[in-house]
């Protein structure tokens, strides 16, 4: 009797042992394997050690239940370090097929954001040709990355990442283009988190060439990243362009010379149909495509009236014209402007080889709102 007692209170120190372990080790509700979104109450804080784990920044869409929609999120940075910041996005009737992201630094406007060396995901091998990441499979659904947003050399200010989908091409200046899901930002604040005014952006020498019937000649500029764009570059590239070039020499354009155009009216303006410009039957998403619109004016500014714009309110008195085309362009001409987008800005003639032959071209400044 003596012995099976003993043995009975083995037994009951095993069964105790046991169940104190499980209820030791299940602490975590499942944290070591699930990543818990923010207000999760099942997840994150303190894991028992006195140790509490970092919150991420994370934004949340959810088509199906949108009132659990994190539309914003922020966090602290240091410079030359960065931040974790995740996107969770769930559609439900909505394919998502893009995401963008945009990055604005100092208030100094937002620019396409496609470095993706930050994502724990090999996204550099889905990028698309304008910078967005093709989502694919499984991602068209549900999507949760984690970035590691880079904080860079400012001493205070904010840097805001603006993150949203599309359900086809996108535009990273116009977040309501085939939009599926977002905007959603993450805003890194460094040291008081105080902007400093915002100052012009400023592009020199910018260089067009007259434009050639079968679009391969660099007749286009885009104000967005400041490049020079084939006509014939292919769909991708057609919301960054915003006018373009042409040399009057007959049709609608005679006697016009120097001449920029609107990318919308650029066919009409020049007079003839250049390749590549508007879209073909077999493109993906040709009953939605649109074409940049531009307004121009003489300004009564000089050279040196342009040159002395510094910050972007002195381009605050702009008021925006109705003709989408300017000719008769001549070396110094300060030409005002405002973009599809409400940017005002302005356009220094600095050289022109006149003529409509394929190596003739316009060289200028732009200075515009950031």
């Amino acid at each position: 009797m003596k012995k099976n007692a003993i043995s009975g209170l083995k037994y009951s120190l095993l069964i105790f042992t046991m169940i104190f372990f499980v209820t030791s080790c299940g602490t975590d509700d499942g944290t070591i394997f699930d990543t818990p979104l923010p207000g999760d109450e099942t997840g994150g804080g303190d894991t028992g050690g006195g140790t509490e784990e970092p919150v991420v920044a994370t934004i949340v869409f959810n088509e199906a239940v949108s009132s659990s929609n994190i539309a914003s999120a922020s966090a602290s940075g240091e410079v030359g370090t960065s931040v974790p910041g995740r996107v969770v996005f769930t559609s439900d009737a909505t394919t998502q097929r893009r995401m963008y992201i945009t990055q604005n630094i100092s208030g100094q406007g937002d620019m396409p954001f496609n470095s993706f060396d930050l994502a724990s995901d090999d996204l550099d091998k889905v990028l698309k040709a304008d910078g967005s990441i093709d989502l694919d499979g499984a991602s068209k659904k549900e999507i949760d990355f984690t970035f590691e947003l880079p904080v860079p050399d400012i001493s205070n200010g904010q840097i805001v990442y603006t993150f949203w989908t599309t359900r086809g091409k996108g535009d990273f200046r116009d977040i309501t283009k085939r939009l599926a899901l977002g905007a959603g930002t993450i805003t890194v604040t460094v040291g008081t988190g105080a902007n400093p005014a915002a100052e012009v952006r400023d592009f020199t020498g910018i260089k067009l060439f007259a434009p050639a019937a079968d679009g391969t000649t660099e007749s286009f500029f885009s104000l967005l990243n400041k490049q020079v764009y084939r006509i014939n570059e292919g769909p991708e590239f057609r919301a960054f362009w915003d006018f373009g070039y042409y040399f009057g020499a007959s049709g609608v354009s005679a006697g016009e010379n120097a001449s920029f155009a609107s990318t919308i009216t650029f066919d009409e303006s020049f007079g003839f149909p250049v390749e590549g410009l508007t879209p073909g039957m077999n493109e993906d998403d040709m009953e939605e495509e649109t074409l940049n619109t531009a307004f121009f004016a003489l300004s009564t500014l000089d050279a040196a009236g342009f040159d002395a714009v510094m910050l972007s309110g002195d381009l605050g008195n702009i008021a925006q014209s109705s003709s989408q085309k300017i000719t008769n362009l001549a070396v110094g001409s300060v030409i005002e402007f405002v973009d599809n987008y409400g940017k005002k800005g302005l356009i220094k003639i600095t050289e022109i080889e006149a003529g409509f032959n394929n190596n003739d071209f316009i060289v200028f400044d732009v200075k515009i709102q950031p």
